[in-house]
């Protein structure tokens, strides 16, 4: 943490949350799923990609593979074409057929909810696991994608540089019923406004609370 203390971040958070919904009544997961297992494979997909490849490439894989099963019998050469778009396509499609092949044979082809066994998934760490627990089953996560990593940086909410002490530091600090929403949000200001190249600082919602600025 910054030497601010955490009582101060805490009340800096109290002014960001209502500044960050008033700009983005709409934020919402970006990823496009209709299920814990379509939100799952977003998730590993995600990696090193964008949400728009990601949706584009999943709203043909969704069609086609249904159940956990369905992509673990899948076969490698033609799943690794089929996302072949979304970047290192041969360790997603590999770690994709591993993590369902666990899914359908130690849990019945359900997705689990609890942290401890999402994060034991193949290929699933705890960005993607906290969007599991938050999107698709309705617990409280904070989702620490490259927006929120860049974001906690710029904004001074944490100056750790690993995804997972970031987390640490914001669920110190965000109200936890505000954790899921809180995530959504800075990942909207973050393609919007707090771009990684030339941010928007002039038309910032919350400028003068940030110690980039």
């Amino acid at each position: 943490m910054r030497k601010k203390g955490k009582k101060s971040l805490k009340e800096r958070i109290k002014i960001i949350i209502p500044l960050l919904k008033e700009e983005y009544p709409d934020a919402e997961p970006r990823l496009k799923f209709s299920n814990p297992l379509e939100c799952l494979i977003s998730g590993i997909l995600a990696a090193q990609c964008t949400d728009e490849k990601v949706n584009e490439v999943t709203y043909f894989l969704f069609a086609k593979y249904r159940t956990a099963r369905d992509y673990a019998n899948a076969d490698l050469d033609e799943l690794m074409k089929e996302i072949y778009s979304t970047g290192t396509f041969r360790k997603k499609a590999e770690r994709i057929k591993e993590c369902c092949d666990v899914i359908d044979k130690q849990y019945g082809g359900k997705v689990p909810n609890d942290m401890d066994s999402l994060v034991s998934l193949p290929g699933v760490g705890r960005k993607t696991a906290n969007m599991v627990r938050a999107d698709a089953f309705g617990f409280p996560g904070i989702i620490v994608d490259t927006h929120v990593i860049r974001l906690s940086e710029r904004i001074g909410l944490s100056d750790k540089k690993m995804a997972d002490k970031i987390e640490f530091d914001l669920r110190e600090i965000v109200p936890e019923n505000e954790w899921t929403i809180f995530s959504h949000l800075m990942a909207f200001h973050g393609s919007r406004t707090c771009v990684a190249r030339k941010p928007k600082c002039e038309i910032c919602c919350m400028n003068e609370f940030c110690d980039y600025f």
